[in-house]
């Protein structure tokens, strides 16, 4: 007898955890696996922040129950951060809710806001939890399929009308995961007036905005006119302040919507552990240096790896954000026969690029998750042990 739900049963394998599987397979006889595979960062959370963590762990009322919508200190401090990085005013006591990391709050966004048969549009490539979380709520995905030629933006005009009608949700993630797109204001405001008239809300996953380079600054889609009309927009402190682990993130942005994910979150979680909401509240209003000392890194290590694919005759134009390289596969491999091929024979793990859609056929993604000597040791790998042909 199997104990799941048909749509539990037609989810295939998360794609992570399966690489993982397979890297500790690998460790287990003895093989030195070099992961540019998951965008978990290497880098420690600064010193001021996790003694911010310890300083609130010693006051006994702080291990109760957090609140609903989050520490109000927390909602203040992202407030304040949005109005000083993006001159965008938010109440922070209906425009403003905390999440257990960005992640979570994606996938009860998607419930909280349509029924079963509606569509949510999804870029292709994109995060595969938009994906997955659509299916587990019964509803229907579209793929705007993203092209390299078009800056990896959706077309929205090639979106047929009866689909339109149908579509209560559509996501967007710049600077991107994937694909490392960046885009400008304009973009947003062309997302925006378009959603407006189709009445369509955004949510717009901006977890990688303060991972950028060459003083490319990643706007908020809350700057264009009328965005609070009809979007929110995700934001973690995970990438930013090399958190993953601590959970936590927000939304901002609409107040109707933010009111409904607030609604369906209130009845499933019991929010994040107070401590680490001031801890979190620290970070967003100190000093900002340790942010552009990070990015510093993960810039050398993208030019390194950009040259070392370069040097096995793979291109790729330096990103503007994110600490991911979207990269062509070699002529004659599709994505997965490429990176199979790769871990194989050389012990690298890096991802297909159509484990995030049926659009990023054609590609593989680097994390620029590991010291920059790991990044010269996997090229080295891949040019002395891959036993095929890259010209």
């Amino acid at each position: 007898m199997v104990f799941q739900s048909d749509r539990v049963g037609q989810i295939p394998p998360y794609l992570f955890a399966e690489i993982n599987k397979k890297k500790e397979a690998m460790i287990q006889t003895g093989i030195d696996v070099i992961d540019l595979g998951i965008g978990d960062p290497d880098l420690p959370t600064p010193n001021h922040i996790v003694e911010k963590l310890i300083a609130e762990m010693q006051h006994p009322l702080n291990f109760k129950y957090p609140s609903f919508i989050g520490h109000e200190e927390f909602r203040k401090s992202v407030a304040d951060y949005y109005e000083r990085e993006y001159k965008v005013k938010l109440d922070p006591k209906t425009e403003v809710l905390a999440l257990i990391g960005s992640k979570e709050g994606i996938g009860h966004l998607i419930p909280a806001l349509i029924d079963p048969g509606d569509v949510v549009l999804i870029p292709d490539p994109s995060y595969p939890v938009y994906r997955m979380a659509t299916h587990l709520a019964s509803g229907e995905s579209y793929s705007m399929l993203l092209k390299e030629e078009n800056n990896f933006e959706p077309e929205f005009d090639s979106i047929p009308k009866d689909i339109l009608t149908r579509s209560k949700l559509m996501f967007l993630n710049y600077p991107g995961n994937p694909t490392a797109a960046t885009v400008d204001l304009k973009h947003f405001e062309r997302a925006v007036s378009f959603a407006k008239e189709n009445q369509i809300p955004i949510a717009h996953d901006s977890a990688y905005n303060m991972v950028t380079f060459d003083g490319y600054k990643a706007p908020s889609i809350l700057q264009a006119e009328g965005a609070k009309e009809i979007a929110v927009e995700f934001g973690s402190l995970s990438k930013t302040y090399n958190m993953t682990g601590w959970r936590i993130g927000y939304v901002v942005g609409n107040k109707d919507i933010i009111k409904s994910l607030a609604v369906l979150k209130s009845n499933m979680d019991t929010g994040q552990f107070t401590p680490i909401q001031l801890a979190a509240a620290h970070a967003l209003n100190s000093d900002q240096s340790c942010v552009s000392k990070h990015n510093q890194i993960y810039k050398e290590r993208m030019e390194a790896m950009i040259a070392g694919l370069a040097s096995i005759g793979i291109k790729v134009d330096p990103p503007k954000g994110s600490f991911f390289i979207w990269a062509p596969v070699p002529e004659g491999f599709t994505s997965t026969e490429f990176a199979t091929s790769v871990l194989e024979q050389t012990g690298v793990i890096i991802t297909p690029g159509n484990a995030f859609g049926s659009g990023g056929e054609g590609y593989f993604r680097v994390s620029l998750s590991v010291p920059t000597e790991r990044l010269y040791e996997a090229i080295d790998r891949i040019k002395q042990k891959l036993k095929i042909k890259i010209s």
